[in-house]
């Protein structure tokens, strides 16, 4: 497998795990709601680190795909 190949797979693997902790999130939204506050500070269940987690493998998504057309983010 080439470096590039290496990198699509890691990109299509993240989205991957992003569309099933959306699938999740809103599951759990729909079945017990979820307040401002239990998104932003909960520190229990799904969303303990669930926007950091995420936002985490967004930026690596960006970062990849700047990687395999050799562009530059900044």
């Amino acid at each position: 497998m080439t470096d590039i190949a290496a990198l699509k797979q890691e990109k299509q693997d993240l989205i991957d795990k992003m569309l099933e902790m959306q699938k999740q999130f809103i599951d759990h939204e729909h079945e017990n709601g979820i307040s401002g506050k239990d998104y932003w500070a909960s520190q229990d269940g799904l969303l303990a680190n669930y926007r950091q987690e995420y936002m985490d493998m967004a930026n690596r998504v960006v970062d990849i795909a700047h990687e395999i057309v050799g562009s530059n983010r900044l």
